[in-house]
């Protein structure tokens, strides 16, 4: 026989289920890079020089902001993707031989294993005299 859960209870755990999916849902904001100078605007620090306060994403800052460096218009500026991101990643998961997901150290595993494996065999080539 399952116990019973009081409505409080549900309450919690609901609460609790909110917590932790809530997290998951928020996407991480793009940072755009200056096709002039190179500046990137991070969302996360913002434009001090313009008043636009951190968490602020680039499509949502007014047609009229100027890059905080060079003064260029905001159509100079490409997405450049998530910090934490290469840009792309994951959309390129699916080509190649299946290297692409691969860690970096199965990576380096395969590559210098199989080094180490050629090198192997050369030197066996000195054993058929």
């Amino acid at each position: 026989m399952e116990p019973e859960i009081t409505s409080t209870e549900t309450e919690n755990i609901e609460t609790i289920n909110a917590e932790v999916v809530a997290p998951a849902i928020e996407e991480e904001l793009h940072r755009h890079e200056c096709g002039v100078c190179g500046y990137i605007y991070e969302p996360s620090v913002g434009d001090a020089k313009r008043n636009i306060p951190a968490g602020t994403a680039f499509e949502s800052i007014s047609a009229d902001w100027r890059c905080p460096v060079c003064n260029t218009k905001k159509k100079a500026f490409s997405d450049i993707g998530v910090a934490a991101k290469p840009s792309g990643f994951t959309e390129n998961l699916g080509y190649g031989f299946g290297v692409n997901v691969l860690t970096p150290g199965q990576k380096n595993l395969l590559i210098f294993g199989s080094l180490a494996l050629a090198v192997a065999f050369f030197i066996s080539l000195y054993a058929l005299d």
